[in-house]
């Protein structure tokens, strides 16, 4: 069963990497080393599914969209 998300930080290592720690609800933290990299990808690959489901996110309906801008 996927835990739920209850926040997370990135803070640079001082040493060129960042250190992206993610806790859950029952305050269990996991720590990962990652570069700019992998950073970058993990931003891209956020952006790809938020705008994919962007419309569903807000409510919005591509029909009425579409009528507003005519």
């Amino acid at each position: 069963m996927a835990r739920t998300l209850s926040q997370f930080t990135i803070t640079p290592d001082g040493q060129g990497d960042y250190i992206l720690s993610l806790e859950d609800d029952d305050g269990e933290t996991l720590d990962f080393t990652a570069s700019y990299e992998q950073l970058d990808l993990i931003t891209e690959a956020i952006e790809e599914i938020l705008d994919t489901d962007e419309e569903d996110a807000l409510g919005v309906d591509a029909d009425e969209d579409s009528e507003e801008e005519v």
